[in-house]
């Protein structure tokens, strides 16, 4: 495939881009609309739009490559996603609509205290920087290898390049230009996963029957683990459960998707929307994992020694790119490139949002679409991008391990503490040492990681994805233990 008409094609999809963005905030570009696109956005199109935000380019390379190595197993894991995603509907976004919240994390300064809150935003600032900085990284190496290594381009040249396109179409409209520009996103990611499927089958000479006989008949497909509790960690109960907790964390808990929730006219759409985007999301995972299956079956067929590639995200990319014809890699290409940049642009504008928010104070501003306010909010956008840009080439040294594992990982021990703080103040009437709060949220992950490292050697166990629970479990019990009584009610 030729790197120049995949450059080609990268362009165009930004022009595409750019020209949304001007069209979406020529009218408005004040803060209320980057912040919640004023209140005003459709549910339907937040649905839609919130599936690119969530699956990306993570799930559009990692997911597929990891079916070689976990079968089918990874839809445990989804499986719990989609009870976190209703918990979300039915318990956190009546809580968020109640309190008529813009960043979510003021609720923690109403009910804990001034450092609790800050402990929380901050908390998301870099949660929500490393697991972009590590989706980003991932197409980054892609486009890298398939592109810009012909040009011998650096790979820090790579990812700044892709920085600064998304910082140009979303700096002005923000949440507004997001909204839409998600929804065309999304609607290139489906229909690469379907067309992938198609093309893929094609190659293998089956039609759409024969082609999910074959994937029902292979060694790939096994979906539920029961065996070897206490050393495996692929076992069902420790998949499923951890998605439901890693899902109230990672979304119900999180500034990013949650912005897109709020940006809704009212709780009844709000709920719509998760609830249709849960439906769409278990159907999408499953084609996503059917995709892996045929892959590593063509693979098989046409000797290709998948042994040799240095990570299992590397097998999607390898034969789209490589082995099949220029419309199959365009259409990978339009898949990975919208997966990835729907996360990445999503997720600057969360963390804009909660910095101006939550440290800056804007929301105790008088004129919160002041001149000034507005300047101050570009700076802050331009340098969260500067920051992910520092945490991709960091991480580009240090990784050695499929990207999936390494952000869910991540958000095990960075999102726990948040989801300790919250389940405290909405399951206790307790009231917490404030000023112990931030030590408290240094502590729980370093003991969890002390746990995670010896707990096979200790006990015989293996920890997965519940990792996050154990997290948030020694959050809450420091916090009880440094509780104090309070009359002041729990607004759950």
């Amino acid at each position: 495939m030729s790197p120049g008409i995949l450059l080609t094609f990268i362009i165009g999809y930004f022009v595409m881009l750019i020209a949304v963005s001007y069209f979406t905030s020529r009218k408005s570009s004040d803060n209320s609309t980057f912040f919640i696109a004023n209140r005003n956005s459709k549910w339907y199109l937040v649905a839609f739009g919130m599936i690119g935000t969530a699956l990306s380019g993570v799930t559009f390379i990692s997911v597929p490559g990891a079916v070689g190595k976990g079968s089918f197993g990874y839809f445990q894991f989804v499986l719990g996603n989609a009870v976190g995603f209703v918990l979300i509907a039915t318990v956190l976004l009546p809580l968020y609509y109640r309190m008529n919240l813009v960043s979510i994390y003021t609720y923690l300064e109403k009910r804990l205290g001034y450092w609790s809150y800050k402990s929380g935003a901050m908390i998301f600032l870099i949660s929500r920087t490393i697991g972009s900085a590590f989706r980003l990284y991932l197409v980054g190496i892609v486009l890298q290898k398939f592109i810009f290594d012909a040009w011998n381009v650096p790979f820090w040249v790579t990812i700044t390049l892709c920085l600064v396109l998304i910082w140009l179409y979303t700096f002005k409209g923000g949440l507004k230009t997001i909204i839409i520009t998600d929804t065309l996103q999304t609607t290139f990611l489906l229909l690469s996963v379907v067309l992938s499927i198609v093309f893929i089958s094609q190659s293998l000479n089956l039609n759409l029957a024969q082609t999910f006989e074959a994937v029902k008949e292979s060694s790939y497909s096994k979906i539920f683990f029961w065996e070897d509790f206490m050393g495996s960690k692929a076992h069902f109960l420790k998949q499923f459960i951890g998605g439901i907790f890693v899902t109230l964390a990672m979304t119900g808990l999180d500034q990013d998707l949650m912005q897109k929730n709020l940006s809704c006219k009212n709780i009844g759409e709000a709920q719509k929307n998760m609830l249709t985007f849960t439906g769409i999301f278990v159907i999408i995972n499953l084609f996503f994992l059917s995709v892996g299956a045929l892959l590593y079956m063509f693979a098989a067929q046409n000797n290709i020694d998948v042994t040799s590639f240095k990570t299992p995200d590397h097998l999607f990319p390898e034969i789209a790119l490589n082995h099949l014809n220029i419309v199959p890699a365009i259409i990978f290409m339009a898949g990975l490139t919208a997966a990835t940049f729907a996360t990445t642009d999503s997720a600057l504008t969360a963390l804009t949002t909660s910095f101006c928010i939550d440290f800056l104070d804007f929301n105790k501003e008088k004129d919160q679409n002041s001149p000034k306010l507005v300047r101050t909010r570009h700076v802050v956008h331009v340098v969260f991008s500067f920051l992910m840009l520092l945490v991709i080439l960091g991480f580009k040294v240090i990784n050695n391990d499929s990207v999936v594992n390494a952000i869910f990982k991540a958000a095990g021990y960075t999102y726990g503490p948040l989801l300790g703080l919250f389940a405290f103040g909405m399951f206790t009437r307790k009231g917490v040492t404030d000023k112990f709060v931030p030590f408290i949220c240094i502590l729980s992950p370093a003991i969890c990681y002390l746990i995670d490292i010896n707990s096979v050697n200790w006990v015989g166990y293996g920890i997965g994805f519940e990792l996050i629970i154990y997290n948030a479990l020694i959050t809450y019990l420091l916090l009880l233990l440094t509780s104090r009584s309070t009359k002041e009610q729990t607004t759950f």
